[in-house]
């Protein structure tokens, strides 16, 4: 005898009032078995059609999400598209530099027409050699340029520009300004040697804020601990100003500093004992476009001393 199986339906909505198959009837008609199985399992023709139309709307769902999608990528917000908008500009100006270059061949050109071939009789000697009467040691500032600020012509000063205008003591070895400072002295002959600070000073800041008996791990901080003794001056002479007196201060006591380095050179010591080289100090404030100009008095200046001070003379002003 065979048992019914229990009825069952896949979906509450479509197959809960569909007629039960009983798979073991034998007296069932497997052509209508087969239909009967079909309609119970799929559910009717009116609930096909809404299982087709539940698909359909979800399909649409799907485009409109795409659709949303493709629309909101060819459309960003106005704050994307300026940000990438500059970040493109700027890459393709690092990229070509076209602008800054051709503004520099212009400025080039012009030199060459209204310069070099005006005066084309000094550049063919410049080009046999070079005799000039000073060694200038400026910052490597963009806003302090010798050439700019004191006229100086091609030919007429050997210039050497660093972080804050410093010239370390010979004991301290080879280093780019003083294997300059040896060319200059030694096989250009130059008869001046002027040290130039300037005002708002980035390295004397650094220099400034470094704390004491801390070795620091830049580059920087490495190279402006160099004027040292002029951060413990300024800062014994200062202890009432803030920090940016404080600073201005330094900017001039580091020039004194380099000179008093100068003498550690045993070659610069003897051409200025024996008269033939002369050591000055400046600074030029470019806040206010003022120049301060001293000369370095070898006589009257205590150096065997540590710590020992240098005496100045012909102190000028330019306004």
């Amino acid at each position: 005898m065979a048992i019914p199986s229990p009825p069952f339906s896949l979906s509450k909505h479509s197959l809960s009032n569909s007629p039960s198959f009983h798979a073991s009837n034998p007296s069932l008609d497997p052509s209508k078995a087969s239909a009967l199985g079909t309609q119970n399992v799929f559910g009717s023709k009116a609930n096909l059609g809404g299982v087709e139309q539940t698909h359909l709307r979800l399909r649409n769902n799907l485009k409109t999400n795409s659709d949303l999608r493709l629309q909101a990528s060819r459309e960003p917000p106005g704050l994307t598209k300026e940000l990438k908008s500059d970040k493109s500009e700027r890459m393709e100006r690092i990229e070509h530099g076209s602008d800054l270059f051709d503004e520099m061949k212009q400025r080039f050109l012009s030199f060459k027409k209204h310069k070099y071939m005006q005066n084309l009789e000094l550049y063919e000697k410049l080009a046999k050699g070079q005799a000039p009467k000073f060694m200038v040691i400026a910052c490597a500032d963009s806003r302090v340029c010798p050439s700019s600020i004191l006229g100086f012509q091609p030919g007429e000063a050997f210039v050497v520009r660093n972080v804050a205008n410093m010239v370390p003591p010979y004991e301290n070895g080879p280093s780019e300004t003083n294997a300059g400072l040896e060319f200059a002295v030694n096989s250009l002959k130059v008869e001046n040697i002027l040290v130039i600070g300037h005002s708002q000073c980035g390295g004397i800041r650094a220099l400034m804020s470094m704390h004491d008996d801390v070795e620091t791990s830049s580059l920087i901080g490495s190279w402006v601990s160099v004027g040292m003794n002029a951060r413990v001056r300024t800062k014994a002479a200062t202890k009432l100003l803030n920090f940016d007196q404080q600073c201005k201060h330094c900017e001039k006591e580091s020039v004194n500093c380099s000179l008093a380095n100068l003498l550690t050179y045993p070659w610069v010591e003897e051409k200025v004992r024996n008269g033939e080289l002369a050591i000055h100090g400046a600074y030029y404030d470019f806040v206010d476009c003022a120049f301060e100009k001293w000369t370095l008095d070898y006589k009257e200046s205590n150096l065997k001393d540590k710590g020992g001070r240098v005496a100045v003379k012909d102190r000028a002003f330019w306004f």
